[in-house]
């Protein structure tokens, strides 16, 4: 379009992607978010200095503030979204619940009350009737959201959903509604423009969650029909009307087991998830958010809008999904993703070498693909995430892959309990099979050759070629995959030829190719070839396959490491990287199992650690506000007998 970017960053994204791809780029504080991103007089600050003419606010932070919103308009500075009345009368859930009753468009029960007293909320929830969803009025993406399944719990659910709230919207105001047991997430993008136009683009299913937040979505939804693809789209446009809505919009509806929809709430901004609109209907949000802002007509009326196959988007988080799909950070140490095209799409912020921190939303990337009907696409989705491969944290890629497959997913049978309702299969252990332990025997082996060092005194595989006078050099390696262990022993027969020895079973192994080495490995496993991608860092092998990433450790000697591990901590240990950001013990304070003695927050989110056992308090070790890394001890305590 023509238009130069100025991009703002925290002092811990100084060498981020967006920074770099912006014309220009200013450092605006330290890495909390209250200090950078959340920071408005300083973004407005950036945008006068740099002679900017609007703000394009992004997807969170600020995207749905009424108060940034009213600065740029006071500061002479377009906001590319839609007017702060707007964003005040939707943003804020119990008001639009109000307007939306208010409009003939179907809402959930509830409270949406001023009086936020513990006793007020509590008496609604019961009125209600449990369970009940507890859901900070202002903001999205899942946070401040807890569900109280039963009173005895009511309280500890409110006070975790307010602190993160507060945390994520500088506001802690929450509302109660009835809990829909099993209900799909179905939304609408809409647009409207200045000169009273509305469209909608269509509805989105966003239903696989976890922790609230979605981690795959796809338009059109699976097995609506073409009339009841209609009445969502104008209940959307009735919703954005009645607002006098200007921009992008989502409107969020809950649809249960016989398609009856009821308003949720609205997103007054631009979603993660938009591609999949842009792939069905071939245009460009971001473009029409421009042109609406600046004045422009809507670019399409309704009429003009045609939905055109079926597109999905997975998103790639750092965070283990075998640990309740706990957040994580650290080092892209390998990063390789499908190659885009016309009908496959990467957007990212990161790139091979960059860190994730424990600061933002531990999101990598968004992988997006499109297909002419659902199967196509998924299919293509599904080979696009064998695809994409990284080594050196934690990744949600083969949960992605094993839920893609799952045959329910594949059948359309989709909700937001889908992870709990079917957790044993898309949680089975994948156990390492002897073909991948010879393909990781056999790339040890090249490695050896290509990268043995005479000068290394310690090498970790320092064997060189294998080569002996008279006799076979056998080499015995034990590789760990998870919590499996297996011991491989590794006999030369030549060049690129070994045998491998698993329990009681050889195979033959050798090189099936002559192109240079590289990250692809062709080798002979007993007669048959086999292709895959292996990655060897010191004493680590990344094997990725089209049926997911395996990642093997050699064990170091203790003299190799820093510290050999002893016992475990006999207190409670940090799940994963992050910030403390509550204690709610002090020494010699007598515990019981369960009890919560700290919240931690790690990429926006806020977990409460809890005690392991009963037993008295012996030690505080950090203070709130520290950053600690996983697995570190935060309070030390004498266990009771």
């Amino acid at each position: 379009m023509g238009i130069r970017t100025v991009a703002v960053c925290s002092d811990v994204d100084s060498n981020s992607m967006h920074r770099m791809l912006a014309d220009e780029a200013y450092v605006i504080g330290p890495a909390a978010s209250q200090e950078s991103y959340l920071r408005m007089d300083r973004i407005v600050d950036v945008a006068l200095k740099s002679g900017s003419q609007a703000i394009h606010p992004g997807y969170g932070f600020l995207s749905e503030n009424t108060e940034f919103a009213e600065l740029c308009e006071k500061s002479g500075l377009i906001f590319i979204g839609p007017p702060a009345s707007a964003i005040r009368d939707m943003g804020i859930k119990s008001t639009s619940k109000e307007i939306m009753f208010k409009a003939g468009v179907p809402i959930i029960e509830g409270y949406f009350g001023n009086d936020q007293s513990i006793k007020r909320l509590k008496d609604e929830a019961k009125k209600i009737g449990y369970p009940v969803m507890i859901k900070a009025v202002r903001g999205g993406g899942g946070k401040g959201m807890r569900i109280a399944r039963d009173e005895s719990e009511f309280e500890s659910q409110l006070d975790s959903a307010k602190r993160e709230a507060l945390k994520s919207f500088a506001d802690d105001v929450v509302l109660i509604e009835k809990f829909v047991e099993t209900p799909r997430h179905v939304e609408v993008q809409i647009f409207g423009d200045m000169h009273g136009n509305y469209v909608y683009l269509f509805e989105r299913d966003c239903s696989v969650q976890r922790r609230h937040q979605k981690i795959i979505e796809e338009a059109p939804g699976p097995g609506i029909s073409t009339s009841e693809r209609k009445k969502l789209g104008e209940s959307a446009v009735l919703a954005a009307s009645a607002v006098n809505y200007v921009g992008a919009g989502t409107v969020e509806f809950i649809m249960d087991r016989n398609h009856n929809f009821y308003f949720m709430e609205m997103n007054t901004r631009l979603q993660v998830e938009h591609p999949v609109s842009e792939m069905i209907t071939s245009t460009d949000l971001v473009e029409w958010q421009i042109k609406v802002a600046a004045g422009e007509r809507l670019p399409k009326l309704q009429e003009e809008i045609h939905l055109n196959g079926h597109s999905f988007e997975a998103r790639i988080y750092a965070e283990d999904p075998s640990n309740n799909f706990m957040p994580g950070s650290g080092h892209l140490k390998y990063l390789k993703t499908p190659k885009p095209s016309e009908h496959i799409r990467i957007e990212t912020g990161v790139k091979e070498g960059d860190d994730v921190s424990v600061y933002y939303d531990p999101m990598i990337a968004k992988l997006v693909v499109w297909g002419p009907d659902r199967n196509s696409a998924l299919r293509k989705l599904q080979t696009a995430l064998s695809e994409y491969n990284i080594a050196g944290l934690n990744t949600n890629v083969n949960f992605l892959m094993v839920l893609s497959r799952h045959p329910e997913f594949k059948a359309g049978n989709v909700h937001t309990d889908f992870i709990s309702e079917h957790y044993d299969e898309l949680f089975s252990r994948n156990s390492i099979t002897d073909q991948l332990l010879c393909e990781a025997a056999f790339a040890i082996v090249r490695h050896n050759k290509n990268n043995y060092n005479t000068a290394d005194q310690y090498p970790a595989f320092g064997v060189g070629t294998g080569q002996r006078v008279n006799h076979n050099y056998s080499m015995k390696l034990k590789l760990q995959h998870g919590h499996e262990s297996t011991d491989v022993l590794i006999t030369y027969q030549g060049i690129e030829q070994i045998v491998v020895q698993i329990n009681d079973k050889s195979y033959s192994v050798s090189n099936a190719s002559n192109e240079p080495d590289g990250e692809i490995q062709f080798c002979n496993i007993d007669g048959t070839m086999h292709k895959s991608k292996i990655i060897v860092d010191n004493n680590r092998i990344y094997l990725f396959t089209t049926n997911g990433s395996y990642e093997l450790q050699i064990p170091l000697p203790k003299f190799f490491s820093a510290s050999v591990s002893g016992e475990s901590s006999k207190g409670a240990d940090s799940p994963m990287p992050g910030v403390v950001e509550k204690i709610f013990v002090k020494e010699g304070d007598k515990v019981n199992e369960g009890d919560p003695l700290v919240v931690m927050i790690a990429m926006k989110m806020e977990f409460v650690i809890k005690a392991p056992n009963s037993g008295v308090i012996n030690k505080i070790l950090f203070k709130p506000g520290d950053t600690v890394d996983k697995n570190v001890s935060l309070i030390e305590f004498q266990a009771t007998v």
